[in-house]
C-alpha cells in the first residue's frame, strides 16, 4: 500500500468520526429541523470538500495559492469541529449529571413545552458554534493578511571583546524560507527589498530553504540571488533540506526521478548559485582591517531529532583559539542548550530558526507565548546564559499550515556593539 494512502485513510477516519458525532447532535437543533435538506447538503459538502483537499495535498505536488487553500481549509475546519465536539461533550456530561440529580431527588418534573426559553443543551451547542467561529476568523485573517507581513526586528548585540573594525556592523538574519509553501512572488520580493533596505554588512540564512525538494526554489532563484552583502552571505542546512520527511512520497504528478542524495546535492548547488557560502560543519573567518571574527556553521542537529548530521566538534576543530568573537549558525535552537553551553563557552552567539514561533501565539517586548514553548525551551527571540547568547528567528516563510496569528514572519537586524 502507498504510504500516503494509509495516512489518508487514517486522517479521513478521524475527520469522518468527528463529522458523524457532530452531525448527530446538530440535526437536533431547531434551525436544522426547519431546513433539513439545506443544512444536510451544506454540512456534507463542506466535509467532502475537506476530504478532497487532504487527498490533493497528499498525492499531488503543489506550489501555489490553491495548495495553500487546500491545506488551510481542512485543518481550520478540523479545529472548529474540535471545539464544537468539546461543547457536545460538555452537553452530554451536563445531561448525564442532570439525570443523576433528578433520580437522587426524585424530581419527575416534565419541562413545559410551551415555555419560550432556549434549552440548556441548545444553549451549550450554540455557544460551541460561536466559540468555534472565533479561531476560524483569526486563522483566516492570518492566512489572508499575515503570511507575508514581514517584520523587522532590531536587536543590539553587546559583545565586550568585539574588534573595533566590527563596531556598528549590521548582520541580517532570515531563516526557514520553505520555498515549497510560498505562492506570492511579489510579496517575497518586497520582503527581500525590505531586508536590503537595512543595508546589512553580513547576511545569515539559518536553514530550511525548501520543504522537501530542490525544485521548489525554481521560481525564487531570481529573487533570493538579490541577497548580497559586503562581507558575504552565509548559510546552513535545516532539517527539511535533507528530504528525510517526504522525499520518497508517491506523487501522481511527480515526473522527477531523483534519489535523496541527488536532491540534497541540488539543494547545496542552489546555495552556490545564489552566491551564498554554505557552511557544512566548518568555520570561516571574516576579516576587516586585519581584525577578524569567526563564523561556524553546522549541519542540522536537534536534541530530539532522529536524523542528525551536525558535527560541532568538527566544525570547531579549526577555529583559532585566539579569535575574539565566535558566531555559530545552527538551525535547531535545542542544539544551544544540549551542546553549545556545556562544551563550547567560546561561542559568543548562536543564530537559529526552526521553530517558526509556532506560527501562532502572542508576542510583545514584555511577554511572549506560543504552544511551541512546550516543545522548545528557547523558541523565539534573544536568550542569554552568562556571557553566551542565542537568537531564535521565527522564520521568513511558513510550513504546512498557511496561517500566522500573533507570530509574524521575521527579518532580524543585529547591530554589533562593544558596549551599551
Amino acid at each position: 500500500m502507498i504510504p500516503q494512502l494509509y495516512t489518508f485513510l487514517k486522517i479521513i477516519f478521524i475527520f469522518l468520526l468527528f463529522d458523524i458525532l457532530i452531525y448527530l447532535r446538530l440535526r437536533r437543533l431547531a434551525v436544522w429541523k426547519s431546513q433539513p435538506l439545506t443544512a444536510n447538503v451544506i454540512w456534507w459538502l463542506l466535509s467532502i470538500f475537506s476530504y478532497v483537499c487532504i487527498f490533493l495535498n497528499l498525492f499531488f505536488e503543489w506550489n501555489n495559492f490553491f495548495a495553500a487553500c487546500f491545506m488551510f481549509f481542512p485543518i481550520s475546519l478540523l479545529l472548529a469541529k474540535t471545539i464544537l465536539l468539546f461543547s457536545i461533550g460538555v452537553d452530554i456530561l451536563s445531561i448525564f449529571f442532570r439525570n443523576i440529580g433528578r433520580r437522587l431527588t426524585n424530581d419527575n418534573t416534565i419541562p413545559d413545552a410551551n415555555k419560550k426559553t432556549i434549552g440548556r443543551s441548545d444553549f451549550i451547542i450554540k455557544s460551541g458554534l460561536l466559540l468555534s467561529s472565533i479561531p476560524l476568523v483569526a486563522l483566516t485573517r492570518g492566512f489572508i493578511s499575515n503570511l507575508y507581513d514581514y517584520q523587522i526586528k532590531q536587536v543590539n548585540l553587546i559583545l565586550p571583546d568585539l574588534p573595533k573594525s566590527f563596531e556598528g556592523k549590521i548582520i541580517a538574519q532570515i531563516s526557514d524560507i520553505h520555498a515549497g509553501s510560498l505562492y506570492n512572488l511579489n510579496a517575497v520580493k518586497k520582503g527581500i527589498s525590505l531586508l536590503l533596505s537595512q543595508k546589512p554588512d553580513i547576511i545569515f540564512f539559518t536553514g530550511d530553504l525548501v520543504n522537501d525538494f530542490a525544485h521548489e526554489m525554481d521560481d525564487y532563484l531570481s529573487i533570493f540571488d538579490k541577497l548580497t552583502a559586503p562581507l558575504g552571505v552565509f548559510s546552513i542546512l535545516g532539517n527539511h533540506d535533507y528530504g528525510d520527511y517526504h522525499f520518497n512520497r508517491f506523487h501522481f504528478n511527480n515526473k522527477r526521478k531523483l534519489t535523496k542524495q541527488q536532491n540534497l546535492s541540488n539543494v547545496k548547488d542552489i546555495h552556490r548559485k545564489l552566491g551564498w557560502q554554505l557552511l557544512l560543519n566548518e568555520s570561516k573567518e571574516i576579516v576587516v582591517n586585519n581584525e577578524k571574527i569567526t563564523l561556524v556553521g553546522v549541519e542540522n542537529w536537534g536534541a530530539n531529532n532522529p536524523h542528525n548530521y551536525g558535527d560541532l566538534d568538527l566544525a570547531m576543530s579549526k577555529v583559532d583559539p585566539s579569535s575574539p568573537i565566535n558566531f555559530l549558525l545552527s538551525h535547531d535552537p535545542s542544539h544551544w542548550r544540549a551542546e553549545v553551553l556545556p562544551k563550547y563557552p567560546m561561542i559568543d552567539v548562536t543564530f537559529s530558526g526552526h521553530t517558526h514561533g509556532g506560527q501562532f501565539g502572542f508576542s510583545n517586548p514584555d511577554y511572549q507565548w506560543s504552544p511551541i514553548k512546550y516543545a522548545y525551551r528557547e523558541w523565539a527571540g534573544l536568550y542569554q546564559e552568562k556571557h553566551q547568547s542565542l537568537y531564535v528567528n521565527v522564520g521568513f516563510g511558513y510550513l504546512d499550515y498557511p496561517s500566522r496569528v500573533g507570530i509574524l514572519p521575521e527579518i532580524t537586524i543585529f547591530h554589533l556593539k562593544s558596549k551599551v
